[in-house]
């Protein structure tokens, strides 16, 4: 069916079998999440034409080129199964599948991407990914998706792949899977001290991908203000200085200010803006490839007003502005390490 030429041409991921890894009892980490991220690509449907790219289990290949082969195993070991694997990370009878297709799921809007289907796309997936571990499964994630996503595009011959991650939760899967490596950009702003406990500034890589590790902790009560501060201090220059070929979002919208799991002050609009400033140099750098792949997020409401304004700020159809108040007291520190690792920021 041909698309309508006055919207906007988008990727979206999505299946109903994510909906299947369903805890027993109450969890944050829980399907309605997605009926709310849902409600918002739902809302932008006047504007944005979907296409939507079919999820598919991602094979083993792709899944070994950043976890382990034991821990893979021992995944699989649980299809059918109901267990805890952390005080905090459920599975359930479908939960293996699940993790599976939205891993393999990414890929598949990975390939969209770089075959140019269109140049942006949006993952509503669960489980999410970011603290996956190469060998163990942590904070509600069991497969990384998006270091999946990210390897498999070095292997489709990217050379440079740029990771923002704005969750509250410091993504320390993602980092370690890439701590040595050169062509992938990890960059995280999130609350610090706090879980799982990793994301300090001085974490900026070793050897080889000795600063391509940029991490800007904030500390709790963090607002607008210090998140444009974050991002236009050290996050926006060094990403500019990548130049990223391809650039993938670890979206959770757990900084808002109404999020049960974190103390962060963070208001809708500031995910517009985020995403519109991401969106502005993967449009210099990578023809415009940017996805935005779902993290955390457990206030429902400000899941789905939170991922609307990213759609908007992603998509060119305006984004709320932020503060400009950038007095942020600890950004100070975080630009002295990530100008420490090489990077140049003003």
């Amino acid at each position: 069916m041909p698309q309508d030429p006055a919207k906007t041409s988008a990727l979206l991921l999505d299946d109903a079998r994510f909906d299947l890894h369903a805890p027993v009892a109450y969890h944050p980490e829980r399907p309605e999440r997605l009926a709310a991220a849902r409600a918002a690509v739902k809302g932008a449907a006047s504007w944005v034409a979907w296409e939507k790219v079919a999820a598919r289990e991602a094979t083993a290949d792709e899944i070994a080129r950043v976890h382990d082969a034991a821990y893979t195993t021992h995944l699989e070991s649980l299809r059918g199964q109901e267990a805890y694997l952390d005080p905090d990370t459920y599975v359930v009878p479908q939960s293996i599948a699940a993790a599976r297709l939205a891993a393999g799921g990414v890929v598949a809007l990975v390939d969209a991407v770089l075959a140019g289907r269109a140049s942006k796309g949006v993952a509503l997936v669960r489980p999410p990914g970011h603290h996956a571990r190469p060998g163990q499964a942590m904070g509600f994630c069991l497969l990384n998706n998006v270091a999946i996503a990210a390897a498999h595009a070095r292997a489709q011959g990217i050379g440079r792949v740029a990771i923002i991650d704005w969750d509250v939760h410091h993504g320390n899967g993602t980092q370690e899977m890439f701590f040595r490596d050169p062509t992938v950009l990890y960059t995280s702003t999130h609350q610090y001290p706090f879980y799982p406990g990793t994301g300090a500034v001085n974490e900026i890589g070793e050897g080889e991908g000795r600063g391509a590790t940029v991490n800007v902790p904030l500390s709790a009560g963090g607002g607008d203000a210090i998140y444009r501060g974050a991002f236009e201090r050290v996050i926006l220059p060094v990403l500019d200085e990548f130049a990223p070929e391809l650039v993938l979002v670890s979206a959770g919208f757990d900084p808002a200010e109404r999020d049960p799991l974190a103390q962060m002050d963070v208001s809708d609009g500031a995910f517009g803006w985020m995403a519109r400033e991401i969106g502005k140099i993967a449009d210099k750098h990578a023809r415009g490839r940017t996805i935005m792949v779902l993290e955390g997020g457990y206030d429902l409401p400000s899941l789905e007003a939170g991922l609307s304004s990213a759609v908007r700020g992603l998509l060119g159809n305006e984004a709320d502005d932020i503060a400009r108040d950038l007095d942020a007291p600890d950004l100070g520190k975080a630009a002295r390490w990530a100008e420490k690792a090489g990077h140049k920021l003003g």
